[in-house]
């Protein structure tokens, strides 16, 4: 897991993190996480993957073809 070093935090918002924290029975590192992951990852956020699925369906769908090879794989040779 990657790590941050906060520098230069007030007083002030180290205590209303201090706060925070022991509202919600968290460490203040924990509750800094907390605050980070809502503010980066919001629950109400679009997902790529769900974006493109939707915009297949919009559209008509999509139909592959693609069969699976059946033909024996031919050994390589390296002479």
């Amino acid at each position: 897991m990657a790590s941050v070093t906060v520098r230069n935090l007030s007083d002030e918002t180290h205590r209303a993190l201090r706060a925070r924290a022991a509202m919600h029975g968290h460490s203040t590192e924990a509750e800094i996480r907390a605050i980070l992951d809502d503010a980066v990852r919001p629950e109400n956020r679009i997902k790529l993957g769900s974006l493109l699925a939707q915009i297949g369906l919009e559209v008509g769908g999509v139909e592959l073809e693609a069969g699976r090879d059946t033909l024996p794989n031919e050994p390589l040779s390296f002479e």
